[in-house]
């Protein structure tokens, strides 16, 4: 169903939830630290180079940015975090407004949560992990730039984040994703497809 990814098409920018669409259809939400690849794994799983920005300067992007797939389809780009060299006040309002988009957004069916293999689960990461679980929200992170670790180093990163979470009693699907190498695209579509019940045409109301 990679053909579905390849229509996106940017919509909407959001700076609070009274700007966002009708909440209707399917979304799946892409979440991360402004420096974790995001934009880049967007990129990536919809083949459409310059979809998501990549900026030079991580945290730039303060909007929630939808991307419509089809009529009850979307992606949504969610505001990097947690790198930003933005005021306090402005990221305590931010982490607010995730928080509640994660909580109360019907449409919402999964979060994907990119993390940088490297330097995984940072506070924040923990934290919209423990907002997706309470409001029962499906998470799978992607731990990106894994072809900057050796084989063997990338696993072992992948198992620490899951003896982690299951400490911390936190509920994610994990996997590998490199979007310079393209590895880990087809397991990321297929989770993706599981969301957006790719075989269906999803309409207003469940």
């Amino acid at each position: 169903m990679s053909q579905l990814y390849r229509q996106a098409h940017y919509t909407i920018s959001a700076t609070q939830l009274s700007e966002l669409p009708d909440d209707t259809g399917i979304e799946v939400a892409f979440a991360g630290r402004s420096n974790a690849g995001k934009s880049s794994a967007i990129n990536t799983i919809t083949d459409i180079k310059s979809l998501a920005r990549t900026s030079k300067t991580p945290g730039r992007t303060q909007m929630i940015n939808f991307f419509n797939l089809d009529e009850g389809r979307a992606l949504v780009d969610l505001p990097g975090y947690g790198y930003a060299k933005v005021p306090e006040k402005m990221k305590i309002r931010w982490q607010q407004t995730l928080g509640k988009y994660l909580e109360t957004r019907q449409s919402l069916r999964g979060l994907m949560l990119m993390m940088d293999v490297r330097h995984p689960l940072k506070e924040f990461d923990i934290q919209m992990i423990a907002w997706a679980n309470r409001a029962q929200l499906s998470v799978h992170i992607l731990l990106t730039k894994a072809d900057k670790l050796k084989r063997g180093a990338a696993m072992a990163s992948l198992h620490t984040v899951a003896a982690e979470l299951k400490k911390r009693e936190l509920t994610a699907s994990i996997q590998l994703f490199s979007s310079l190498k393209k590895s880990g695209k087809e397991e990321a579509i297929k989770k993706l497809d599981s969301w957006f019940l790719a075989d269906e045409n999803p309409t207003s109301e469940e």
